[in-house]
């Protein structure tokens, strides 16, 4: 289940990325993101405390058009990406968000979520696009999102509330295949 593994650097092995289950998952993402709630404030919304509970995170891992990757390095979950706001029909696409635990940052963990993100939205939605979007000085996701094919296709003003004001983002996308599948 671990994609992107081919030029992963060393140590990178003992993470573990896979589908999130729910609820099994759930307490110790509520303990990951709560871990890292200073580290990934600049690029987050502001949460109500209940967000970083475990029963919250049940819900946002049960909400209806939404798939969720975690990284887990022995019991402790790393890092989460997201597919969100997935639209089928003549669309089919989805959004794209991950944050990374610093503590393995720089070891292709981030991409390796992307990766399998990237499988999911293929192999088990049958989607045709991937949209991404950073803050403007985000560089290292914007590395990780170049290294995985996504290509910048604009810049938006005051596009999300993030960390207490609307924040420009750069936006990006990958397309998957020219030959959709039929609709369903």
């Amino acid at each position: 289940m671990i994609a992107d593994t081919t030029d992963t650097p060393a140590g990178a092995d003992a993470v573990v990325v896979r589908p999130a289950r729910c609820p099994d998952d759930a307490p110790a993402l509520a303990d990951a993101i709560l871990r890292n709630r200073a580290h990934m404030r600049p690029w987050e919304p502001h949460r109500p405390e209940e967000f970083y509970t475990a029963e919250a995170q049940v819900r946002r891992l049960e909400e209806p058009g939404t798939r969720h990757v975690v990284a887990v390095e022995g019991d402790r979950v790393v890092g989460g990406a997201r597919l969100s706001g997935t639209v089928l029909g003549p669309f089919r696409t989805t959004s794209l968000g991950y944050w990374v635990d610093p503590a393995v940052g720089g070891r292709g963990v981030a991409t390796r979520m992307v990766a399998e993100c990237r499988r999911i939205a293929v192999e088990e939605l049958g989607l045709h696009r991937i949209e991404a979007s950073t803050i403007l000085d985000n560089t290292a996701s914007q590395r990780v999102l170049a290294k995985s094919g996504f290509e910048r296709i604009g810049t938006a003003p005051r596009y999300l509330h993030i960390d207490g004001a609307w924040r420009d983002h750069h936006l990006f996308q990958l397309i998957l295949h020219d030959n959709p599948p039929p609709l369903r």
